[in-house]
């Protein structure tokens, strides 16, 4: 395991969804870092914000990821930023995701660094959250980010409020570039289970017997009871099963199912494996069946190896097969082909990289 390679996930926020040229350049950037791999380009034009995903070593994607910055401070001007979501800069965000050989702390430090180097070298001010939080309560964003880019003129200079790095009274670079947060935060699954239903509501209550808030606690009926409150009148819950998860349920035109969509935001605390089963549990529970399992984006490889040694054992069979077959039996035992078929070359992160590197179909 000590020989396994480090990988690591960057997701920049940049404050422009509308101008392709800019976002283009800005890519342009990452892509001419040696070792990165450009994922994912999402541009919102009612947020007017990008989301771009890229991974690879730490040391190539710390560089892409200052680059980019660097390159989005030249080229967007907070003055005239308007958008639907919340931002404060011209790269809003950057947080680092461990996806394989690394811990969340290194990725914190990793942070640090890079947080460092951008109010250094491209005088962007910069504070540090989630798992890099550096002062009490900056583990949450909304902290860091109050007020938004119009509040940075209070702010900076301010020991209380500037950024952990870059702080100053607020002048014209800051009022041009406004301020990144850069973090470290663990790798975020985003996954739908198929239910053989087309209610919402069924599947919108087996969420809530999962995730972790659980439900609002009710008065006499379950359902259509008065909802409990506390003393400061907010409604209390009851939790669910799966903690590090946050779940609801719709229903898909496309599939003519509904699904329960669930975001897993600590897979060390609630692997793949076991939030499926416990939502099979659930659905059984309330008479409905989870007929397979959806992946939103990538995941990373470890989750499909874990999965699929757990149903081995289950099975009371040997895991020590080969890789490629410990991942087939967790395809195929959490329904992962059942609306399309599934990859793991176009879903796993390592083995997209491995594919890159050589240029050709993966081998072992």
């Amino acid at each position: 395991m000590s020989m396994e390679k480090k990988i690591v996930e960057c997701v920049p926020n940049f404050s422009e969804g509308r101008n392709m040229a800019i976002i283009k350049q800005i890519t342009d950037e990452i892509e001419r870092v040696k070792g990165v791999k450009l994922l994912d380009v999402d541009p919102g034009e009612a947020t007017n914000r990008t989301v771009v995903t890229f991974v690879g070593e730490p040391d190539a994607v710390l560089e892409a990821a200052f680059q980019a910055v660097g390159k989005a401070g030249q080229l967007i001007d907070m003055r005239g930023h308007h958008g639907a979501h919340p931002r404060m800069g011209a790269t809003d965000v950057c947080p680092l995701i461990p996806v394989a050989g690394i811990t969340l702390e290194e990725c914190a430090e990793l942070a640090h660094k890079l947080a460092e180097r951008i109010a250094r070298e491209h005088n962007i001010p910069c504070y540090c959250y989630e798992a890099a939080a550096m002062k009490p309560g900056r583990q949450n964003l909304a902290v860091c980010r109050a007020g938004e880019y119009e509040a940075l003129p209070e702010k900076m200079g301010n020991p209380e409020k500037g950024p952990d790095f870059g702080d100053r009274p607020f002048d014209e670079g800051v009022a041009r570039t406004g301020c990144t947060a850069v973090g470290a935060r663990d790798f975020l699954i985003a996954v739908n289970y198929n239910l053989n239903t087309t209610s919402t509501r069924r599947a919108n209550a087996i969420a809530f017997d999962v995730r972790e808030k659980g439900r609002p606690v009710r008065e006499g009926n379950p359902i259509t009871g008065k909802i409990v409150k506390d003393e400061n009148g907010n409604n209390v819950m009851k939790p669910g099963t799966l903690k590090g998860t946050k779940a609801i349920g719709w229903y898909i035109d496309e599939y003519k199912i509904a699904q329960v969509s669930m975001n897993i935001t600590n897979i060390n605390v609630t692997p793949l494996h076991v939030a499926f089963d416990e939502v099979c549990r659930c659905a059984q529970n309330r008479g409905i069946r989870v007929t397979g399992t959806e992946i939103v984006g990538l995941m990373p490889k470890r989750c499909l190896i874990e999965a699929g040694k757990y149903f081995l054992e289950k099975q009371q069979r040997s895991t020590g097969i080969p890789e490629e077959d410990i991942i087939n039996i967790a395809i195929h035992s959490m329904g992962l082909d059942d609306l399309k078929p599934f990859d793991p070359n176009e879903k796993v992160i390592e083995f997209m990289l491995e594919a890159d590197n050589k240029t050709g179909n993966r081998c072992r």
